[in-house]
């Protein structure tokens, strides 16, 4: 049995590599030809542009490796199907089911794997190609100048025109100049030649004019025109080249940019934010209510928020990579015993922090009152007194509860948001999976689609996973659907198709001469005239 699964294996990985370098090569000059106009004309080094290539590909990555696995299951599978190898492992007693066990181990190993990726390296290199790609938009493209064409050197304000360049001295001849930054005043300046030199570590660019004159019209008085004649004169343009530099205080992070645990962190701190507005949004009612029913206020009851979010399979993984992590701190230090690991929590929360894991304690967090006129206590005050209170803790309910509302679905929004992020680095890891569950039923139904079948089939699959998966963003961003079910509809759907297609693999076709897309066709068009050809049931009541 191992002889198989190496053989089986064996068929699969040329198909992967392939089909991996060739989706991911693609999407990659999809990406860089949308940008290659950033890139090019701005004087960068080259290493920054090898860089930038390097960093677009774990996004690329990420996104083409459960194709790969699809394709390279329905091709090696269809392949040993087209030569009978599955016909002969049947008369060996070899099931089917035994054939993919070891193709689900493989990816299973490849979705843990892409876990580990989306968590880890995949944040790490977004956000470093998005500081890159901040520091070369900064940059302007190195100063240079055409021959017989009217340069902007500063797009609205300076242009030139320069007859003919020596290129080897930096040498103008025939040198108009239009200078247009100040609206009231517009000048031409004209000289027989010039000298074009960029100043060393500031990127401005100075111009040293021979032999011309410059023409101005005076602002207030556009029947006048000044003109001066010189010698010699000199013009220098601030910021022309940029040189290209790096931003090393940029610490902002979008969720793309941010592990599992820090997008946790934020749903955490989301969820108690939203469970803390409807407690007090609650209270505040209940206070309301009992000043106008009994005449006495009391005291405005603190909201009780969770300690911990609810469980989700972001806390469960960074639980558990707390606990591996504490674990290898241990071993390393030569410590023993097992580690004490808190749940994941916001940013400063120490609280949450010094919990054991288990724990469901809750936090009581003090909420200062609105002021009343008086002190509110629970117990009943004069007549009066009471009247004002009421009046006071009863005028403002409306407006109070309108911003609880508006605070919460604020905390509804910033929780889906990350939400949606850390369902989304499971669920396509997962996909790996779900893929071979559902391509080799496929290709054992159709052994002779043979390169058809593998580009047909992936395309419809891959085009109704990802339409699943970005509408299920959307309406998840939109608080229409909750994020687990967002992010993991398109693989449960794709679970149960490929659940079914297994239960019913004893029916596929058996040897190359059957099996065709052909085949399938004609059994719909079978079913088709099946269901024309039933007799109508006669629906009339019966008379005795």
């Amino acid at each position: 049995m191992k002889t198989l699964s190496r053989y089986v294996l064996r068929e699969h990985f040329g198909p992967l590599a392939f089909s991996l370098t060739a989706l991911t090569s693609l999407l990659l000059l999809n990406f860089i030809a949308k940008r290659f106009g950033d890139l090019v004309g701005k004087g960068l080094p080259w290493t920054v542009i090898i860089e930038f290539f390097l960093l677009a590909i774990p996004f690329t990555l990420a996104m083409t490796l459960p194709m790969a696995v699809l394709v390279s299951v329905l091709y090696a599978f269809s392949r040993l199907a087209a030569e009978s190898e599955i016909t002969a492992l049947k008369a060996s007693g070899v099931g089917m089911g035994r054939v993919l066990v070891p193709v689900l181990g493989a990816a299973s190993v490849l979705a843990v794997g892409m876990v580990l990726f989306n968590d880890q390296l995949l944040p790490r290199a977004n956000h470093r190609l998005r500081t890159l790609q901040t520091d070369i938009g900064r940059t302007k493209p190195t100063f240079a100048l055409r021959e017989q064409v009217i340069n902007d050197v500063v797009p609205g304000r300076l242009s030139i025109r320069a007859a003919r360049i020596d290129k080897a001295t930096n040498r103008m001849y025939e040198v108009v100049i239009y200078d247009f930054g100040d609206a009231a005043k517009r000048r031409t300046i004209v000289a027989d030649s010039g000298d074009l030199a960029l100043v060393a570590g500031s990127g401005d660019l100075r111009l040293v004019l021979h032999h011309g004159e410059m023409t101005e019209l005076p602002p207030g008085d556009p029947g006048r025109m000044s003109r001066l004649r010189y010698v010699q004169d000199q013009i220098v343009v601030r910021g022309v080249a940029n040189s290209f530099m790096r931003d090393t205080t940029d610490d902002f992070k979008s969720e793309r940019e941010m592990g599992v645990c820090e997008m946790q962190a934020q749903v955490t701190s989301a969820e108690r934010d939203r469970v803390r507005e409807r407690e007090l949004a609650a209270a505040q009612m209940a206070r309301a209510t009992t000043a106008l029913v009994r005449g006495r206020v009391d005291s405005l009851r603190a909201p009780v928020v969770p300690e911990r979010g609810s469980l989700s399979i972001g806390r469960v993984y960074c639980d558990a990579s707390a606990v591996v992590a504490g674990w290898f701190a241990r071993s390393g230090s030569g410590g023993d015993g097992p580690p004490t690991v808190g749940p994941v929590a916001a940013a400063g929360d120490t609280a949450a922090a010094a919990t054991p894991l288990g724990d469901t304690a809750q936090r009581t967090v003090p909420v200062a009152a609105p002021s009343t006129g008086v002190d509110a206590a629970p117990t009943p005050t004069p007549v009066s007194a009471a009247q004002m209170t009421v009046g006071a803790a009863s005028a403002g309910v409306g407006v109070v509860l309108d911003q609880a509302r508006m605070r919460e679905q604020s905390a509804r929004a910033v929780e889906a948001q990350y939400s949606v992020e850390v369902h989304k680095k499971f669920s396509l890891a997962a996909a790996c999976v779900v893929f071979v569950l559902l391509g080799a039923p496929i290709a054992l139904r159709f052994p002779r689609g043979g390169v058809g079948l593998v580009i047909g089939a992936s395309l419809v699959v891959f085009a109704l996973y990802y339409v699943c998966l970005i509408g299920g963003e959307s309406l998840a961003d939109d608080l229409k659907v909750p994020p687990a079910i967002a992010m993991w509809a398109a693989n449960t759907l794709f679970t149960l198709a490929g659940i079914v297609l297994f239960v019913r693999m004893g029916k596929e076709g058996v040897t190359a001469r059957g099996g065709d897309l052909g085949e399938f066709t004609e059994a719909i068009a079978e079913r088709l005239r099946r269901l024309r050809r039933r007799p109508a049931v006669d629906a009339s009541p019966r008379t005795a």
